[in-house]
C-alpha cells in the first residue's frame, strides 16, 4: 500500500527544483518544497515567492502577479499573457502551467460578459517559473493580463489579483484570502483587487484593498 507519492519536478532551463507531496489518506495534501541547485547539491529556498516574482519587468503589458495557494503556503506568482492578430482559422489558445480548457472557457466569460471579443487573435498564456496552477483564484488574473496585452496597457507593478470566475460573470472567493493578501503586502504591494467576499476583516495596512463582484467592475477597476 502506498500513503504518500511524491514528485521531483524541474524545468530544464531553470536552476529551481520543486518536490510536490501527494497523500491518499489522512494529512495536509499537495505540499511542495522548492529547492535550488548549486555546486554542493540542493538548497531549500526559504522565500519561493521571492524568487518567482524577481524577474519581472518594469513594464510589459501583459503581466500580472496572484497569490496561488500550494499546500499550506500561499505563494506570490506571475501570469504572462500575449494577444495577437491571427492569421489561422481556429485562432490558438496556448495554456502554460494552468489548464488549457480554463483558458478556452475564461475567454468565453470576458466575450459574454465583458464585451471583449477574442475571435481572430491568438491567446498564449504561461505562469512563469514553471509551476503549474491547479486552483481557481488564477482565473481573474489570467483574465485581467490578457486583457492587459490585448489593450497594450501595462498592470500596476505594486498590483496583485485573484479571484474565481463563474460563467455568469460573477467573482466568486477563493480560501484563505487574508493570508494571500498578508503575503502580498509582506512583499511591499500596494494594491489588491479581490473578490467581494475576501474583504479583509483586518487591517491591511499599506495595502489597498478594492473589492469586485463582477468581472465588468473588475476591468473597470484596472482600465478605467
Amino acid at each position: 500500500m502506498v500513503d504518500a507519492v511524491l514528485y521531483f519536478e524541474s524545468d530544464s532551463g531553470s536552476r529551481y527544483r520543486i518536490v510536490r507531496g501527494f497523500k491518499n489518506r489522512f494529512g495536509t495534501v499537495n505540499e511542495i518544497g522548492v529547492f535550488a541547485m548549486t555546486g554542493k547539491g540542493l538548497k531549500q529556498v526559504s522565500n519561493p515567492s521571492a524568487i518567482f516574482i524577481s524577474g519581472r519587468s518594469e513594464s510589459a503589458p501583459g503581466s500580472v502577479v496572484t497569490v496561488t495557494r500550494e499546500g499550506t503556503r500561499p505563494m506570490l506568482l506571475e501570469l504572462q499573457a500575449l494577444v495577437d492578430d491571427s492569421h489561422l482559422a481556429n485562432p490558438r489558445r496556448v495554456a502554460i502551467g494552468m489548464e488549457h480548457n480554463r483558458l478556452a472557457m475564461l475567454l468565453a466569460v470576458l466575450h459574454r460578459h465583458g464585451g471583449i471579443s477574442l475571435s481572430d487573435q491568438d491567446v498564449f498564456v504561461n505562469v512563469v517559473g514553471g509551476l503549474r496552477i491547479a486552483e481557481t483564484g488564477s482565473d481573474l488574473p489570467a483574465l485581467l493580463a490578457v486583457l492587459s496585452s490585448y489593450r497594450d496597457k501595462v498592470l500596476a507593478r505594486e498590483m496583485i489579483v485573484f479571484g474565481e470566475v463563474g460563467l455568469s460573470g460573477e467573482i466568486r472567493p477563493v480560501y484563505n484570502g487574508e493570508e494571500r493578501l498578508k503575503e502580498a503586502a509582506g512583499h511591499g504591494f500596494r494594491k489588491a483587487i479581490v473578490p467581494d467576499a475576501n474583504a479583509p476583516r483586518h487591517d491591511t495596512g499599506s495595502l489597498q484593498v478594492v473589492t469586485v463582484g463582477k468581472l465588468s467592475a473588475a476591468i473597470d477597476a484596472r482600465f478605467e
